[in-house]
């Protein structure tokens, strides 16, 4: 059966309104269990300061030590994402816990936001990291997504728009164009639909230190417009790979991701977007095993295939 995205909306707008008041009269407990168990933990404690060390901590979030600061991606870290109402978000549920808990995160220099959607952009995440750190964290945003996280005690927010280019704590930043969608909830404007000057926007990034470089790929379905990165001599692509079936327009599958990354001369692999909330149709298992499988094909390596797994660029 095909589900189209106004179906889809409609559903999961239903889903989260009814478990609003499900856990309002009937169920004060928020905090619903993952089944799935992780079978690595990453431990920055012990991470090298003088060179590159990375974790996938579940979703799009991804911990890097880039000698010796710390850059936190799209961090996502409690049980749900979704509507952020009196205190608890009323969403989709994780399958898989994060690789550490939210406490064990070191201090981010940096938090690198790729657009405003709840499953990147998680209010209840980034609170407890401002208010924890005031005023000590500095955030990258794409253009037109502040709005969300202005009222929290940040030391700076920089709004970063396509081809912008930033250098922040000695890190080179470049904001790139996708192929995706940016309202946080349907009746906003965002560039997707044609509001480029007053609409959401979603952003790649480049990210440097000397002279190495990540992609970070944020949320993107299949694009050549990353071939723009070409020239950039990426060391690390990290690419979401999953909740493509059936959001085709705007969610590459694992195939596309590693073409994109190989379309770019990228070196390692590292997938994001995937085994962690139950965002497409496809079976949990299907993005990683489908990446392993065609992995092979392209000039690349996977650095990273299970959720926890650490690597370090040499």
């Amino acid at each position: 059966m095909k589900i189209t995205r106004k179906k889809f909306i409609n559903s999961l707008l239903s889903g989260v309104i009814t478990s609003f008041f499900i856990n309002l009269f009937f169920n004060n407990r928020t905090d619903a269990k993952p089944f799935l168990k992780l079978k690595y933990k990453p431990n920055p404690l012990n991470w090298d300061s003088n060179s590159i060390t990375l974790s996938w901590i579940g979703h799009s979030t991804v911990l890097i030590n880039l000698f010796g600061k710390w850059i936190l991606t799209d961090p996502v870290l409690f049980e749900r994402v979704g509507i952020y109402f009196f205190g608890t978000s009323y969403g989709p549920t994780r399958i898989s816990p994060p690789a550490l808990n939210i406490d064990e995160i070191p201090k981010p220099d940096i938090i690198l936001l790729s657009h405003a959607h709840m499953d990147h952009m998680d209010y209840p995440t980034l609170k407890y990291f401002s208010q924890k750190y005031p005023h000590k964290i500095d955030v990258i945003t794409a253009y037109l997504t502040k709005d969300v996280i202005k009222d929290l005690p940040w030391k700076s927010i920089y709004v970063m728009d396509w081809n912008d280019e930033l250098v922040l704590q000695e890190i080179r930043f470049k904001a790139l164009e996708v192929k995706h969608f940016g309202w946080r909830f349907p009746w906003e404007k965002d560039r997707s639909r044609g509001f480029f000057k007053d609409g959401r926007s979603f952003n790649a990034y480049i990210i440097e230190s000397k002279g190495k470089k990540i992609l970070f790929g944020g949320d993107t379905a299949y694009t050549t417009k990353l071939k723009i990165a070409k020239e950039e001599n990426v060391d690390i692509a990290i690419m979401p790979i999953g909740a493509y079936n059936p959001w085709r327009k705007n969610h590459c599958n694992p195939e596309e991701a590693l073409k994109m990354a190989s379309e770019i001369n990228a070196k390692y692999f590292i997938p994001i977007h995937t085994k962690t909330f139950r965002l497409g149709l496809e079976p949990i298992n299907e993005p990683i095993e489908w990446m392993l499988k065609s992995a092979p094909n392209y000039p690349l390596k996977v650095a990273i295939s299970e959720i926890g797994q650490t690597f370090q660029l040499r």
